[in-house]
């Protein structure tokens, strides 16, 4: 598929059947993430794979944004260990981490599965209930699973600002 027609394609889905998503994907989606372009190649995220029933009933208790979901990613990112520009000491972690999360993102929907980007969690929460996650900062939960037969995009969703207003030639 080419990649514009991928990016067309894809949207937020918020609804998912209950088919399990079979762990060669997971693994495939994992690959993605970690070819993904960092700053200076310093790959400082970290993604937990959300499977296991008590893991589950952790992502419930942090977000109500699950959709049916039984599989989750969660992003997070270091900032000590990321490239920082010296001009005006801007660390690039937070940046590195959305890299990797939207290289997930296209390849959950270039696989055949759906998700959603989800920034609505109670991220100091996750932290106390999984404190392998203490030092991070967590971007984004992702639940993950083939759409439901009535899934269908937000009415926004193909809302978009015109390129006049986006983009400027200088």
């Amino acid at each position: 598929m080419e990649f514009l027609e991928l990016a067309k394609k894809r949207y937020s889905c918020r609804k998912f059947s209950d088919k399990p998503v079979e762990k060669t994907l997971i693994d495939q989606i994992i690959e993605s993430a970690i070819v993904a372009p960092t700053a200076v190649n310093k790959q400082p995220f970290k993604i937990w794979v959300m499977e296991s029933e008590e893991a589950k009933e952790t992502i419930r208790q942090i977000t109500r944004y699950t959709f049916g979901a039984e599989t989750f990613l969660v992003v997070g990112y270091k900032e000590d260990e990321a490239w920082v520009r010296k001009y005006d000491s801007r660390n690039f972690a937070d940046i590195d981490a959305s890299i990797v999360a939207t290289h997930m993102m296209m390849e959950i929907e270039d696989l055949g599965l759906a998700t959603t980007w989800v920034g609505y969690f109670d991220a100091p929460k996750l932290k106390e209930l999984c404190p392998q996650m203490a030092g991070y900062g967590l971007i984004a939960i992702f639940p993950i699973g083939y759409a439901a037969e009535d899934a269908e995009p937000s009415p926004r969703h193909s809302e978009r600002r015109g390129k006049e207003e986006l983009v400027e030639v200088l």
